[in-house]
């Protein structure tokens, strides 16, 4: 693990503490019947989680959202049963695009495959409306949530789709997205992404970045700024009239990743009104170097099978279990859920518990030994009281920080579009 300058004592006393707690809850004035109580609070406090990459999933051969799936036979990890099970109320479902080539070409092609995506999750909804409701306000949350249903609101990983075209983005509002994320990976004709190999290309947002944030403003669309780099985090912030979120990051005081963010950029987010939402994906948290021998078999492995999401059956079950050999052969450690809360807590005690959200990253790669599946998520919930946070906090961090920004964001977009109707 990598960290920065004089903050590898802290995080290992953190992590001792972070222990402690976990194995003594009685030493914070917990009662012995603890885990009923962590069950009575989960049940009560609505639960939504800022990325559910889940949508990867919808076309895939044989795979039915209501059907219960298991991790380790199909890498699922969202569904209704074990959203009932772990007591998720939902969520942002996110339309990811992989950054492709820059071309006219390219960026028809990801519009094309956007669209599709989003077509996929309002059909689920559709075919499952006793079950699932798609959210496009604040106010529909906990409406949703008390007829019983699971929430959907839609975000974007990704602005390869809008191209240099700024339209598509009301095109996208219009059909019920209402986050953005401008960057992944790479590089885009928007924005600089915190891991493009060949660093820098715009120096933070291109024109047209910047173009896209006022429009985001204008829309009423939240803008998310996990996978930007700093300079874009910086940007966004300052140009943004609303508050922004980070839907699934973590912090660089406890890993130094790029993907991460630093305590002082925190504590500015949590200033203008933002939340960091914390992901639990294992590379994020912690060092998690792969033997090469590994990376190489896992790459003959995906060339012997081809596209993993369109595998079903009998080749399913053969591609799981050649792939559980090579990771039995060339062991990985994984982040452990300790690894996950001391990223939280840390960024709790740094931005304070109105702007700390979670985004686990769930079918996007996230998920700790621990917490592999939403069924493990009352594990939070339950830490966060061993850790003295109040009923009311833990309501906050599981969905009132989030509703409350896109409360902002609505009002924002009502004052743009009234100034520019006047």
């Amino acid at each position: 693990m990598t960290l920065h300058a004089g903050a590898g004592k802290l995080a290992g006393m953190k992590r001792l503490i972070l222990t402690l707690v976990l194995a003594c809850p009685l030493a914070l004035g917990a009662s012995s019947n603890g885990d009923d109580d962590a069950a009575a609070v989960h049940a009560r406090v609505m639960t939504l989680d800022t990325h559910l990459d889940t949508p990867a999933h919808f076309p895939r051969p044989g795979w039915d959202i209501m059907q219960r799936q298991d991790y380790f036979e199909d890498r699922s990890q969202v569904d209704y049963p074990r959203m009932v099970e772990g007591g998720l109320d939902g969520g942002f479902w996110v339309i990811y695009t992989p950054q492709g080539p820059r071309t006219d070409d390219g960026h028809a092609a990801a519009f094309d495959r956007a669209m599709g995506i989003l077509i996929n999750i309002r059909q689920m909804v559709a075919r499952n409306n006793e079950h699932f409701e798609l959210a496009l306000t604040a106010d529909d949350a906990q409406r949703i949530v008390d007829a019983g249903r699971r929430v959907v609101y839609i975000s974007i990983e990704n602005g390869y789709p809008i191209a240099t075209d700024p339209r598509r983005l009301e095109t996208f509002y219009r059909l019920g997205v209402r986050m953005f994320g401008p960057v992944h990976f790479a590089n885009n004709e928007l924005a600089d992404s915190a891991t493009d190999p060949h660093g820098p290309e715009w120096n933070g947002l291109s024109p047209l970045g910047v173009k896209l944030v006022h429009e985001a403003n204008r829309l009423g669309m939240i803008l998310d700024v996990s996978h930007a780099s700093d300079d874009v985090f910086d940007q966004v912030l300052d140009i943004s009239q609303a508050p922004i979120v980070a839907s699934h990051s973590s912090a660089k005081a406890i890993y130094d990743h790029p993907r991460n963010l630093d305590d002082e950029r925190m504590r500015r987010l949590a200033r203008k009104g933002g939340v960091l939402h914390m992901n639990a994906f294992g590379a994020y948290l912690v060092s998690m170097p792969a033997p090469p021998e590994r990376r190489e078999a896992m790459i003959e492995l995906g060339q012997q099978y081809g596209n993993f999401y369109e595998l079903a059956g009998e080749r399913l079950r053969s591609y799981m279990r050649q792939r559980a050999r090579i990771e039995q052969r060339h062991p990985v450690a994984a982040a452990t859920f300790d690894d996950f809360m001391e990223h939280l807590l840390h960024t709790i005690e740094v931005m304070g518990v109105d702007h700390v959200g979670i985004g686990a990253d769930w079918d996007g790669g996230g998920g700790v030994e621990g917490m592999w599946d939403v069924t493990g998520i009352p594990k939070i919930t339950a830490a966060l009281l061993e850790a003295g946070y109040s009923e009311e906090d833990i309501g906050k961090i599981w969905s009132g920080n989030l509703l409350r920004v896109l409360g902002e964001v609505e009002a924002v977009a009502q004052r743009i579009q009234a100034q520019a109707g006047g």
